[in-house]
């Protein structure tokens, strides 16, 4: 099956390709619309959209040999740069199609890969962007060499006739892996240090966790004041960014934006990012933004709660704000699924609409990670009444002759500082 979609002038152009097979979970036109998403995120023109039904995969081709015929047929009508499969491609699956159809191929991994390279501002997300990259190329170093490009040396090159072209370049992968792993340990070392002076810091943290394009940057600048980059695009946010928000009743927390996820995100990519995402393991509770204008909104809301079950973060408090409710249709409907779930309410980011109700909703999930305290404070110590009121909720002050007698709601970690001035 073949749909046209209306080209735009750009540097790169794809064909998409999209495979279902029996286990598929989702159907053609919802992988192919976000393999769309993705390529439009890479500034690449889509000219066709390909699909076949198979029972199973084809271990040469994926498509099958007949399909892959078909598929160049197309390719050189159209004269892509790239074509695109929204399915994994094993080395021998790319090697061949690449013979095949007589153009770069690439798979859905090495597409976000590319969008991660992109997006990747600091430090840290180029490294674990480039070790991810080397991590996946290295199985398939060298699919394409000529049997003379294969081989290359002479006298004084180790193994005997020549070391093969294959092995240098992999073992120079090696290295290079080699090298950045330990780089990026020093900057986890770093992130380490940062994450735990912010735990000093008597606030609950929470982390913004959603399906790519959610709208977590959004809200996040909405409640914090803050400018961090906030576009329509997948993966605008990779880089996690912590800010301060004062809710209401006068209480603050530390909210952090972290990636978006997305289905099937890249094995490669999750390890080279787990330290960027064990922000969301850090953090006290987990603020869970779901887009529910979208058809797919219950299969993005699956990915994200398996997502945070496999990075161990899925028995965590999770707060889940139905975001974009100004684009649904039918109001009642979004009413009656936030009463069936539990510790949830819905949202417009982007128009500022529900502010008050997911408040109340922070206000209360914070209730339960904190302490009520009553405190007999010395005259000697009273910074201690100050960041009471700084960091908690003050209920009463009363100022005797020899202590500060203060009762108050206040963060875990300021409650050990007081624990031994409080009155049982």
């Amino acid at each position: 099956m073949i749909n046209k979609l209306q080209a735009n002038v750009t540097d790169e152009s794809a064909i998409l390709v999209a495979l279902e097979t029996d286990e598929s979970q989702d159907s053609i036109e919802v992988r192919l619309d976000e393999l769309t998403e993705l390529a439009s995120t890479a500034d690449i023109e889509v000219l066709e959209r390909f699909s076949q039904r198979k029972h199973k995969a084809d271990s040469a081709f994926l498509i099958g040999h007949g399909k892959a015929d078909e598929l160049y047929t197309l390719v050189a009508e159209l004269e892509p740069t790239v074509v695109i499969f929204d399915n994994e491609l094993s080395p021998t699956q790319q090697r061949n199609l690449e013979v095949t159809l007589k153009t770069r191929v690439m798979d859905r991994t090495q597409l976000i890969l590319d969008i991660f390279a992109q997006r990747a501002r600091t430090r840290e997300g180029k490294l674990q962007v480039q070790l991810a990259q080397l991590t996946y190329s290295l199985p398939r170093v060298g699919l394409l060499y000529t049997k003379f490009e294969r081989q290359q040396g002479g006298i004084g090159v180790r193994g005997g006739g020549g070391e093969s072209k294959v092995a240098l370049d992999k073992r120079k992968i090696r290295e290079d892996i080699a090298d950045l792993t330990r780089e990026l340990e020093e900057v986890k070392k770093t992130r380490r240090q940062q994450r735990s002076a912010r735990r000093k810091l008597p606030f609950p943290s929470a982390a913004l966790v959603g399906y790519t394009s959610a709208g977590k940057s959004t809200l996040l600048n909405l409640l914090s004041g803050s400018e961090v980059l906030a576009d329509r695009m997948l993966f605008s946010t990779l880089d996690p960014t912590t800010r301060r928000v004062i809710l209401p009743d006068g209480r603050g927390i530390l909210l952090t934006d972290t990636v978006g996820f997305i289905r099937s995100l890249p094995h490669d990519l999750v390890a080279a990012f787990r330290a960027t995402l064990e922000e969301t393991i850090e953090a006290d509770f987990l603020i869970h933004v779901v887009d529910i204008s979208s058809p797919e909104a219950d299969r993005h809301r699956d990915t994200v709660l398996e997502t945070l079950e496999a990075l161990g973060a899925h028995n965590k408090l999770i707060l889940t704000v139905f975001n974009k409710s100004d684009l649904v249709e039918n109001i009642e409907e979004l009413q009656d699924l936030v009463s069936k779930t539990p510790n949830s309410c819905y949202i417009s980011a982007a128009k500022a609409e529900g502010l008050n109700s997911l408040m109340e909703r922070v206000s209360e999930t914070i209730k339960n990670l904190v302490d009520t305290m009553l405190v007999a404070i010395p005259y000697s110590r009273s910074e201690l009444v100050a960041q009471c009121h700084e960091f908690g909720v003050v209920h009463s002050v009363d100022y005797g002759p020899e202590h500060i007698l203060v009762r108050a709601d206040v963060a875990r970690s300021l409650a050990g500082k007081l624990e031994e001035f409080q009155i049982v």
